[in-house]
Order: structure tokens, then sequence, then C-alpha cells
């Protein structure tokens, strides 16, 4: 089996001053190119048997009977397609985020924002036939992180995709049209084409929102081309 190479040109440097935690992390020597051995080339296999029906619903899959998790409803959905716009089924998505409020549900989390009994903070789900996924949650809040003495992180949602091999996983993360944070995010910065940073911003899509209900975001995910969906450049736990 071969894969794509990936194009460099379009994905974030490893190394970018501007992001302090680049600087210590990026490789000092050229990267060398290793075959792939058979653990790259082989799984990993999803089924409809492995995903649960509300793995998907991030409002109440981790909440009390009866309870919800508290924040803005959003709808967050698209579909994941190849560099000639086929969609790619069966791939398995996975998010994780920070809460209403801006905090993770992690034990290394000190931010003082409130922690939601309710909400957990991740799903998943399985891509249909068309490619299509969907997630219901609440939309993330800014958080502080120590980049610089005055560095907040935009409302954004990391998202991990499954190819049909570990070689060809992609983690990236999404953020929402018209925040004003993102054009302040060193992460974001660290990206040099602003085309590449455009395809990281979720749009808002009035046709899918419920009224009265969840206000709904479309990101689709291209998996090779130039309008390849970025990958995440990010320190652990950002």
């Amino acid at each position: 089996m071969a894969f794509t190479p990936r194009d460099w040109g379009w994905q974030p440097p490893a190394l970018t001053p501007e992001y302090r935690t680049t600087v210590a992390r990026a490789p000092a020597n050229p990267l060398l190119r290793l075959p792939p051995t058979p653990s790259e080339l082989s799984g990993p296999v999803f089924g409809h048997g492995d995903v649960a029906a509300g793995d998907n619903d991030l409002l109440h899959n981790h909440a009390a009977p009866g309870q919800s998790a508290i924040g803005e409803r959003i709808i967050l959905h698209g579909r994941v397609v190849d560099q000639d716009g086929r969609p790619v089924p069966g791939t398995l998505i996975e998010v994780w985020q920070a809460n209403a409020g801006g905090r993770y549900r992690h034990r290394v989390d000190g931010y003082l924002a409130a922690l939601d009994p309710n909400f957990a903070g991740c799903g998943r789900v399985l891509t249909g036939a068309d490619g299509a996924y969907s997630f219901h949650t609440v939309k993330p809040g800014a958080y502080p992180w120590p980049n610089s003495a005055n560095s907040w992180r935009p409302a954004h949602i990391h998202l991990s995709i499954f190819g049909t091999a570990f070689a060809q996983r992609l983690i990236t993360q999404c953020y929402f049209q018209g925040d004003p944070l993102i054009p302040h995010c060193a992460i974001v910065r660290a990206l040099p084409d602003p085309a590449a940073r455009d395809r990281l911003v979720a749009r808002l899509d009035l046709e899918a929102t419920v009224p009265f209900d969840s206000v709904a975001y479309r990101f689709d995910i291209v998996l090779r081309g130039r309008a390849a969906t970025v990958f995440e450049n990010r320190p652990e736990g950002m």
C-alpha cells in the first residue's frame, strides 16, 4: 500500500517562535523518511458495534439522567471527503473540547472556570455513506494559556479522523466563524498560508439550525490535495 505524501507547504512548520512550545519540541535535524511497516499499513477497523447511537451527543452522553450540559447548544456537522470531493464513509471521528466556561474535564486543567458535572467534553461518530457526520454539543469557551502574558485560545473543538491505517490518522481542530480571538492565536498564526487558516473555521449554517434549540456550524474535512484540512500543531493538553 502506498500513501499520498503530505504537502508540507500547506502544513504548519515544526518551529514557530511565536508559538513558544515549538521552540523546545521542534526537531533540530532534517526528518528521515522510513519505509512503512505492517503496523502502519494495517488497521484500524471500526464497525457500528463499536460506536453507540448517542456517542455523538455531548449534551447527554455523560450527563446524569434527566440532565444536560450547560451552555450555548450547537450542532457541528459536515462531510469527510477526498481531494475529488468523493465521500469517505465509515470513518471514525472523535472530538474533545472544553466546556462552555473554557475548562477541560482533565486533572491537569487548573483554569478557574467551573466544571460542568454533566459534561465530559468528548464524543465519537462514524461517517455515513455520504461521508456525513454530526455532533450535538455546547460551544466551548475561550481560555488563557501560558504562551505569553495575555494569550487566549479561541473557542475550538479538537477532531481526530482515522483512515484505513494508523499512519492515516489526522488530528486537527476547528474554530468558529466571527470569533475575534482567532487572528490573535499563536497556534492559528503558525499556519503561514491564510487560506489554510480559513480551512479551520466552521461556518454558521442556518439551514441546519434547530429553531429554539441549537445553532449549527458546518465544518467539512478534506483529506488530501491543496484544499486539505491542515493538521494540529499544538502542545499536549491544549
